[in-house]
């Protein structure tokens, strides 16, 4: 976990208490000023952060309580993470419904960020999959709220409500039937946005899973160009059984500045997207590399050096997608200032559970951009522009800067989950797009 000053983003920095949770059954423990529950530190930005105030690490709520093989319902502190999830239920042929890019984030994580998946056109985001929960407030009520049962509303304040109403102590969750660890998956090479959006929409009956990689920096007729992945879980005999990676890389220090930087990002992304010759590539997969690239390179976070990161995660509207990616990518190539980890795919029209909730029916976008000062400051504002005049929204698990108007304009029913705010919870980010 990161030091209790920073996320996963490295940025911002801030100074706050730290209060370890380890105990469902007891009330929380005394603190002065505000408090916000905090797990095992994946969110990018000031969503997890509480300046000046208190965390109450939860991560010590880390208990299976119980798990139904016949129907794959899991009852497990907040604590427990996507990866000790996994490890207990995949050898049983159950699998998490819906995922991040990382399983090291906890439940109680991805109920508050109501986090979603490569599959959000087929199955939603985690929301949609939690069957109930306990939440705790700091003057020790507690409230059970299941997601067939909410007439006050406490289910959907809490699900992507970034962990304001309460602390999740345990919740109830479905997963779901996998014939095994296996992914079959195909890697189409495409050279243009347009390309992606045909793929996207040829493959979204298909295949469970779609995603793509792209090129940030290219212009022109290649602007948009990247790899399209598809894949379904996919039977498997005892023998062809494939391999769980093993550790894996770590990068061991923090280097004194940015590896990620416009030296070295042309040349990696050109190189990566000719690293496959052949337009269609079909291949099988542990389904572990499949969902969690990046979990193989383990504190990869400080490859950007002591400055850190922002990550820009938005979401367009369908009417407005095609254009208003167009417009983001062609901002991004003139700033020069790019990512290796760009992101795009499109999410279905499934309404998500949370007032708050991110995941909506259009095509999100989402990229990491080293933090060097103000150049990079100007561009996300620019960016946040064009995802305003589209009637877009961004990320705020992944956010530490966007403005007030833009947040209150992309989630209208702030006011109405703000009623439901613990009196004695806060955050950096709640902070600085309220106030």
């Amino acid at each position: 976990m990161p030091g209790a000053g920073q996320s996963w983003g490295r940025y911002p920095r801030v100074a706050q208490g730290l209060t370890s949770l380890y105990d469902r059954q007891r009330p929380l423990p005394h603190f002065d000023g505000s408090a916000l529950p905090h797990g095992n530190g994946r969110s990018y930005g000031d969503s997890c952060l509480n300046p000046g105030g208190i965390l109450l690490h939860a991560r010590g709520l880390d208990r299976f309580i119980a798990f139904d093989p016949a129907t794959g319902v899991l009852h497990c502190e907040s604590g427990v993470t996507l990866a000790e999830i996994i490890d207990l239920a995949l050898p049983q042929g159950w699998f998490l419904p819906v995922t991040p890019g990382t399983r090291f984030v906890t439940v109680g994580g991805a109920i508050a960020n109501d986090v979603h998946g490569k599959n959000h056109h087929r199955t939603g985001s985690f929301g949609h999959h939690v069957r109930a929960f306990e939440l705790l407030r700091s003057d020790g009520s507690r409230r059970q709220c299941r997601a067939m049962d909410d007439p006050q509303g406490w289910f959907a304040a809490t699900v992507g409500g970034l962990g304001l109403t309460g602390v999740v102590t345990c919740a109830e969750l479905q997963l779901r039937r996998v014939p095994g660890a296996a992914m079959e998956a195909e890697s189409i090479r495409f050279g243009s946005l347009p390309e992606f959006f045909e793929l996207s929409a040829s493959s979204a009956d298909s295949h469970e899973y779609n995603v793509a990689w792209i090129d940030c920096l290219a212009s022109g007729r290649h602007r948009g160009r990247g790899h399209f992945t598809r894949a379904d879980h996919a039977p498997q005999r005892a023998e062809e059984r494939p391999r769980a990676p093993g550790r894996g890389l770590a990068m061991p220090l923090t280097p004194p500045f940015s590896l990620v930087n416009r030296f070295t990002l042309r040349p990696f992304n050109a190189l990566y997207y000719w690293r496959q010759p052949a337009r269609h590539k079909r291949f099988a997969t542990h389904l572990l590399p499949f969902f969690y690239p990046l979990d193989g390179i383990r504190e990869w976070n400080r490859m950007y050096g002591p400055a850190g990161f922002l990550q820009y995660q938005c979401v367009l509207p369908p009417g407005a997608a095609c254009t208003g990616v167009a417009a983001l990518l062609d901002e991004i190539s003139r700033s020069g200032s790019g990512s290796f980890l760009a992101v795009l795919k499109e999410f279905g029209n499934r309404p998500s559970p949370g007032l708050l909730s991110f995941a909506r029916p259009g095509t999100t976008l989402a990229l990491d951009f080293p933090n060097t000062g103000p150049d990079v400051f100007r561009l996300l504002d620019r960016l946040d522009r064009i995802v305003d005049e589209a009637g877009g929204a961004v990320y705020p698990a992944k956010d530490a800067r966007m403005s007030a108007t833009s947040f209150q304009r992309a989630y209208p029913r702030w006011r109405e989950f703000a009623d439901f705010i613990d009196p004695r919870f806060s955050s950096g980010f709640w902070r600085r797009v309220t106030e």
